[in-house]
């Protein structure tokens, strides 16, 4: 077992704001063994990001993992040559060409239809009634599961979220997990007809046009789910949030001195959807006088690297105006997220403009909570325009 520091949490308290904890660790004890979670926390930017890229010693093969037994082992779960090669075969679906020649003009399609049948009612929750319904949409077509609604789309990926960061065992949780994976395996198989007589550029045609194993084209379907409707919903949501609090930053926005793109980036390192992934310790390894023994769990907090005081100015400010290149937001080294560039012209191309535009007046009609530490994003944001 590692020999690192031991450090104390409120999971309660950590699952509302783990940004003060996340704080103090990176000042009293950057590598830290947290008992509430299990394993040992990398804190600091430039810690996660030299030792991400150490796949020999960090790997993501975790066979006992809980994204690898509840989802099947998926490309995140591979590492060198297998991680590569699945990675090649989807690249066709998830390309910036292919972002631009076919999805974009897809995403646009869905978020009108979104914001033309909530415009007439005046409030909402940006939550439940468009973020969610525009992820959703968005992730039919790019996974091929067009013949799943999207409430259901974002119903399995939550099941399957909560699974994941389901460390405190609750049977529940696990139960409705594999409800939600049972589905996804049923719409599948639904769809494995119709693409195999006329391919597209989507997830699952791309993967059955490059022959992988089924196990492996279900595993990466169900990741692509869990990884392509929570956090772009939260993106989407939270970064609405941000600049209506933050109305100097819409400003700059609406005047041309700053771009959506900019709003978005600064957003997911402000609040990153993805605050953690976690690694299997593969063999014996030393870093800043913390020892690592094979099989140790180590979580790389990628929301606490965002906002390490050592890189960035103005850490727990949102301003889009700051340098935020250095984020990991979408991770670094060779899992770098093969969805970014989706992610990117969905929120900040085509979702953010287009709700700023088509909601006139929109501002905030009631509190906006929180939650989540491995994942985190808004659970309501009531607005009325």
């Amino acid at each position: 077992m590692s020999n690192a520091p031991m450090f104390e949490i409120d999971p309660q308290a950590f699952w509302q704001d783990p940004y003060p904890t996340l704080k103090r660790m990176r000042a009293e004890a950057p590598i830290a063994y947290v008992p509430q979670l299990g394993a040992t926390l990398i804190t600091r930017r430039d810690a996660i990001f030299e030792n991400e890229k150490k796949i020999e010693v960090f790997s993501s093969d975790q066979p006992d993992g809980l994204m690898t037994v509840l989802m099947g082992q998926n490309m995140m779960r591979k590492d060198g040559a297998d991680h590569a090669a699945e990675r090649k075969a989807i690249f066709p679906t998830v390309s910036p060409k292919t972002v631009r020649d076919v999805w974009k003009a897809q995403f646009e399609a869905a978020t009108r239809d979104v914001l033309e049948r909530v415009r007439p009612l005046g409030a909402t929750d940006l939550v439940a009634e468009i973020a969610r319904p525009i992820s959703g949409e968005a992730l039919k077509a790019m996974t091929g599961l067009t013949n799943m609604a999207w409430q259901e789309m974002d119903r399995v990926s939550q099941g399957m979220i909560d699974g994941c960061a389901n460390y405190a065992g609750d049977p529940k949780v696990e139960a409705h997990c594999h409800d939600c994976t049972a589905s996804i395996d049923a719409h599948i198989d639904a769809r494995l007809p119709a693409l195999r007589a006329a391919p597209d550029p989507s997830l699952l045609s791309v993967m059955l046009e490059a022959g992988l194993p089924m196990e492996a084209i279900r595993a990466n379907v169900k990741l692509a789910i869990s990884g392509g409707q929570n956090e772009p919903r939260d993106a989407i949501a939270g970064a609405v949030w941000a600049l209506l609090t933050h109305p100097d930053q819409l400003a700059l926005v609406r005047d041309g001195a700053a771009t959506w793109q900019q709003v978005f980036e600064e957003y997911a390192r402000w609040i990153s959807p993805i605050g953690m992934s976690p690694r299997r310790v593969a063999q014996p390894y030393e870093t800043q006088g913390v020892r690592f023994e094979p099989e140790d769990r180590v979580f790389l907090m990628f929301g606490s690297g965002n906002r390490d005081e050592a890189v960035f100015a103005r850490p727990d400010v949102f301003d889009i105006t700051q340098d935020c290149g250095p984020a990991i937001s979408f991770g670094a080294g060779p899992h770098f997220c093969a969805g970014a560039w989706a992610a990117r012209c969905l929120i900040a191309e085509v979702a953010l403009p287009m709700i700023f535009d088509t909601l006139p007046g929109l501002h905030l009609d009631g509190a906006a909570p929180f939650g989540g530490w491995a994942f985190r994003g808004p659970l309501r944001v009531p607005v009325a325009w």
